[in-house]
């Protein structure tokens, strides 16, 4: 199994963005090509590292990745743009 990565190029890197599959915002820090099988078999996925608010970094897929307002939204704000 190989151990290499590859960092990759991205539009919205050192910009605030949201993870579409968590709802979770922060700012890209990087994106990385990376093996993420435990397997014999390798697995390459681009994962984005998003630093939270708290200060620590946590990966999503890139492709759940899009950019965000300048202002946080609520989960209140978030409800009401799904129900309309």
């Amino acid at each position: 199994m190989s151990e290499c990565y590859e960092y990759v190029p991205h539009r919205l890197l050192r910009q605030r963005v949201r993870d579409i599959a968590s709802g979770v915002e922060g700012v890209l820090m990087a994106v990385i090509n990376e093996n993420v099988s435990d397997t014999g078999i390798e697995r390459w996925m681009e994962l984005a590292y998003i630093r939270g608010a708290s200060g620590r970094e946590f990966t999503t897929a890139a492709a759940n990745v899009e950019p965000t307002y300048d202002q946080p939204q609520t989960a209140a704000g978030r409800r009401d743009q799904r129900s309309a």
